[in-house]
């Protein structure tokens, strides 16, 4: 089955039923070194991963780490423009679960990125980034310790697809012949408008079954949480780009009021019942000038169409939401997504779970990440059906590679992430307790240490802070 790898002689095989992990006492795990920084920040991890299983479990549990190759380490051990060479692909298709460092993106190789590649190759159409702070953390925000939120990012459409043709192009000439000549004059809505036949041209599909996949593993998430966390924001341009990020909203509705209708309240439902049991006796105008700003300048069509939403939801869910029982359920509510961006500066502790489409997702997750420490305490995770893969967040940094002295915190609590999903829990609190104790210690690396005041001098090295961290545990 391999080229030139040889899997661990002992542990076995994790494997999937319907979407989730059923994990053996002795899994085998592959894992990706990592290109540049890799070669110091992984092995600070593995050595973390290693010491919480076994504090955890004293032996009962342990994971057989199986080293797989991709990127630039790939490309020395199976040739050039060997990004992703098919014994990785196989190995993870085995396994199931792996683990990754940063990985370069190619020039030149025919792979517009390796981490893109892997999520399209085994479907892992969800991307999921926490960002929660750790008490001593360097942060631009006033009130960093506000903001804990997950985003749960849509992997497999959207602009990240990848479906674009150069400007200048034959087929994109055709493209817009055929856009500017036949498809926008036959959609009346899209009046008189034309694309500039200089344009470059990019597909951005978003789908009914990609978004309610996406959302279904927030909703699911969200009921693992405490009840004040059990919150799913669908985040999106629907206001503007109404029939793939508007659909991807409406989507999310329907899913929430139909396959976890008895799990989940949307926010305009919980105003209309909330208003119902302040005034038991309201009218059905009444509870729609409470939720419709300027419902009395509405057109009697508008009017009348809001009055039926009011009257559907009561008559629907009365008597399993209404009387207060909504406050016990998940709430969905939607955000469009610049104004995301400064509600989770300005209003953090009311977001918990962003359900979101590819690109949306990817500045969004980036800026909370930003607030709490930067991608060098970020985590990462993407999520199939049938195979999981967890990774650093940030980049290669290779003018720093071999120094020992990057930090591994986004690796070692994409481990935690993966123990967490694992179902390993013990271990992975482990891990968490201990990096905190370690910051709020002061024991952290130069790039936390420069921007701690006073700056700690000096800083621990890469391997010493994975050290400092196993010392913590309790």
């Amino acid at each position: 089955m391999y080229d030139q790898l040889t899997p661990p002689t002992t542990g076995s095989k994790i494997t999937f039923q319907n979407g989730k992990p059923i994990v053996p006492d002795d899994p085998i795990i592959p894992f990706i070194r990592g290109d540049g920084t890799g070669v110091d920040i992984w092995p600070a991890t593995q050595k973390v991963i290693d010491a919480a299983v076994a504090s955890a479990y004293g032996g009962k549990r342990q994971i057989n780490w199986f080293k797989v190759y991709a990127g630039d380490e790939a490309c020395e051990k199976y040739g050039t423009f060997q990004y992703l060479p098919q014994d990785t692909l196989n190995a993870i298709k085995e396994y199931s679960i792996a683990i990754k460092g940063p990985l370069t993106t190619p020039i030149g190789g025919g792979i517009r990125s390796l981490n893109v590649a892997l999520r399209q190759i085994f479907t892992l159409y969800t991307c999921v980034r926490p960002s929660r702070y750790y008490a001593g953390t360097p942060s631009p925000h006033k009130n960093p310790e506000k903001l804990d939120v997950i985003v749960y990012r849509e992997n497999t459409e959207d602009i990240y697809l990848g479906i674009e043709w150069r400007e200048g192009n034959p087929i994109t000439k055709k493209l817009i012949d055929l856009l500017n000549s036949e498809l926008i004059p036959a959609t009346p809505e899209h009046g008189k408008k034309q694309i500039p036949l200089d344009a470059g041209i990019g597909i951005k599909p978003i789908s009914k079954t990609g978004s309610q996949r996406l959302i279904r593993r927030a909703i699911q998430h969200a009921l693992r949480l405490p009840k004040a966390k059990q919150k799913v924001t669908l985040v999106h341009k629907g206001n503007i780009m109404k029939y793939t990020e508007g659909a991807f909203r409406d989507w999310g509705y329907e899913l929430a009021t139909t396959e976890f209708r008895n799990e989940c309240v949307t926010e305009r439902e919980s105003w209309i019942l909330s208003n119902k049991e302040a005034q038991p006796n309201i009218s059905i105008e009444d509870n729609a000038r409470k939720i419709e700003p300027g419902y009395d300048s509405l057109t009697p069509e508008k009017q009348q169409e809001i009055c039926g939403e009011i009257e559907s939801v009561i008559n629907a869910i009365w008597d399993t939401h209404g009387s207060g029982q909504w406050q016990d359920k998940v709430m969905v509510n939607d955000r469009i997504a610049d104004s995301i961006f400064q509600q989770i500066q300005t209003r953090p502790d009311e977001y918990s779970i962003l359900a979101t489409m590819n690109l949306n997702g990817d500045y969004i997750s980036d800026a909370a990440a930003a607030i709490v420490g930067g991608l060098g305490m970020s985590p990462g995770a993407n999520i199939g059906d049938n195979c999981a893969i967890f990774e650093a967040t940030h980049g290669t940094a290779p003018k720093h590679a071999g120094l020992d002295r990057i930090n591994p915190g986004s690796v070692i609590l994409s481990g935690v992430m993966m123990l967490e999903f694992m179902g390993w829990q013990e271990a992975a609190n482990l891990i968490q307790q201990g990096l905190a104790n370690a910051i709020a210690n002061k024991q952290v690396t130069y790039d936390l240490a420069r921007l701690m005041n006073p700056r700690v001098e000096p800083p621990l090295k890469c391997s010493e802070f994975a050290d400092a961290i196993i010392s913590h545990f309790a």
